[in-house]
């Protein structure tokens, strides 16, 4: 009988953590799925094992951070949080944090959502911030580590945004435009994204990075 995994995942409560979590919660192979967040998922299930904390001094709970796979699905975006320095600790310091925790505690697979476009020697603060974090994310040699570099992602929030529907009709029309080389440019959905996640840790894959096309091949490949 193949051994129940333990998951964690930080970012639960965000919209591509939160798909995540439905599809572990429903798996059978996952028997405890390990919630580091500032705030509560608001869910009641054995599965779940939550931890409120302060997510910037994640190297605290190194104690509790015992797993068989580590979700990372953190990030901000530079409306949300304008100030570099405090988008800097979200974007870079707690996913690297947690690669290097993963890392202490043998954790063999780490699977993180960086973005498109991501470049360490990017004049973009956006990019180069993204960049920066998967080259120190690699720098760990986490045995099955995967970067996922999704471009923007699509899905129903339950923050509700101004002109949301409008900008929703725009992304459509975008996507059927962007034809050859500019498909890599069309929206993913946020549950294509936690799928091919879920795929990564039970079917490994060659590569270590991986674009936004391909996360809604590898996405495809698992629908029955």
């Amino acid at each position: 009988m193949e051994k129940k995994k333990t998951a964690i995942i930080l970012g639960a409560t965000g919209l591509t953590g939160g798909l995540l979590l439905q599809e572990l919660l429903k798996d059978e192979r996952f028997n405890k799925i390990i919630l580091f967040s500032r705030s509560s998922v608001k869910l009641s299930n054995p599965k779940i094992e939550e931890h409120l904390i302060y997510l910037f001094e994640l190297e605290n709970y190194k104690y509790l951070f015992k797993g068989d796979v580590v979700f990372c699905c953190i990030g901000s975006t530079q409306k949300k949080t304008p100030n570099n320095e405090t988008y800097k600790k979200v974007d870079f310091g707690i996913p690297v944090t947690a690669a290097k925790l993963a890392k202490e505690n043998s954790i063999s697979t780490f699977i993180v959502v960086s973005a498109l476009g991501a470049n360490a020697e990017s004049k973009f603060f956006y990019n180069k911030t993204k960049g920066e974090m998967e080259n120190a994310v690699l720098q760990q040699n986490i045995p099955e580590t995967y970067i996922l570099r999704p471009s923007l992602i699509s899905g129903e929030r339950e923050e509700k945004r101004p002109f949301e529907f409008a900008w929703k009709q725009v992304i459509k029309l975008a996507n059927f435009i962007m034809l050859g080389p500019l498909k890599k440019f069309r929206s993913i959905p946020a549950a294509t994204i936690a799928i091919a996640m879920k795929i990564l840790l039970l079917k490994p894959y060659s590569a270590k990075i991986i674009e936004s096309e391909t996360i809604k091949k590898i996405a495809k490949e698992a629908r029955p």
